[in-house]
């Protein structure tokens, strides 16, 4: 076991010295690359085949939060966290470890379980919901997905961010390793794929099946599978669920126009369903004298008078709403006495 961490500490140092001198140009060409890279795997080999309109719609909203977001976080962050690592990065806890590999692997390490930690808290608390529910509202998961924040979870995440790299005292060139690498995990596990040996991969990393499970319509499900980069932490505080979602999105209908995200953000709850079209007392009665005469007209089968009359029913409730709200009706109404 000694020798393992002491080759992925050697490996880690080697990459250090391969990253030193890159640049954050160099570092937002290679993040451009693999999010061009991860779409066309999306395009050709899907794990579910998208519709094409509210795919690109998708893309066109999550591409222009994007934008919006990096516009006001430039205008309102006076100090970007490589400025912070540049002050701080000789003071914190990280700064009694000479070994960069260990440093790098530490740094890396703490910022996925703090993020993990965060995550886990913007699904437990009302007041954080509301903001995240945003990421959440997308019906089609993408690698465009991961850019879906809402401005106010940003920039709660960016205070985080800076307090962890003034606590540990994280240097310039780690800030920037760690936010391409984190980066580039969060674009892979939102992509709609899968890939030969992906429940392998999933017992160390958090790999697109886990994260799908996290997008689910259901709470049991979407609360569950925290982690940005590895799955240990689940692992550990028993969070984790390997299930394959009906749905992805969040009940009930939502904004999917980037300024309606940010409104959105702002709502303290979901949306309320479709309001459900309800029987007053007297239709009540003129649906079931019609459903009895319907059947009746086919002649009620002995034993099965009840099954025919329901039948009938449900087909008049449709005539009268439609077929969406005809079914959504007669599933809400009980039997009704004749």
């Amino acid at each position: 076991m000694s020798s393992e961490i002491m080759s992925l500490i050697t490996f880690v140092e080697s990459y250090l010295i391969w990253l030193s001198s890159m640049p954050g140009k160099l570092a937002t060409f290679i993040l451009l690359i693999v999010f061009v890279a991860l779409s066309a795997l999306e395009f050709f080999r899907p794990k579910r085949r998208l519709p094409a309109k509210q795919l690109r719609r998708s893309y066109q909203t999550n591409i222009g939060l994007f934008m919006f977001n990096s516009i006001v976080i430039s205008l309102l962050s006076a100090t970007p966290l490589l400025m912070l690592a540049e002050r701080y990065s000789d003071r914190g806890l990280l700064s009694h470890i000479d070994n960069p590999g260990w440093k790098a692997l530490l740094s890396f390490l703490l910022l996925d379980l703090m993020l993990y930690c965060w995550h886990r808290i913007s699904h437990s608390f009302d007041g954080l919901w509301m903001f995240h529910k945003v990421h959440h509202n997308d019906p089609y998961l993408n690698v465009s997905t991961a850019f879906r924040l809402h401005v106010v979870e940003l920039l709660i995440i960016t205070v985080l961010k800076a307090a962890y790299i003034i606590l540990l005292g994280v240097d310039q060139m780690l800030v920037l390793i760690n936010e391409t690498l984190l980066t580039l995990f969060i674009m892979f596990h939102h992509c709609n794929i899968s890939f030969p040996g992906e429940k392998h991969f999933g017992r160390v990393i958090i790999v697109p099946y886990l994260h799908r499970t996290h997008h689910s319509t259901e709470r049991s499900e979407h609360d569950t599978n925290y982690g940005a980069v590895f799955s240990i932490w689940d692992r550990l505080f028993g969070t984790l669920a390997e299930r394959e979602p009906l749905e992805i999105g969040i009940k009930n209908s939502s904004p999917q126009t980037v300024f309606g995200l940010v409104k959105f953000g702002f709502t303290s709850a979901n949306p309320e369903p479709v309001p459900a079209y309800e029987l007053d007392e007297s239709l009540k009665s003129m649906i079931a004298e019609a459903a009895y005469y319907k059947a009746e007209k086919r002649a009620f089968k002995p034993g099965n008078e009840l099954r025919d009359w329901l039948e009938a029913r449900r087909e008049i409730i449709r005539m009268v709403y439609g077929d969406k709200a005809g079914r959504e009706q007669a599933g809400r109404i009980g039997p009704l006495p004749i």
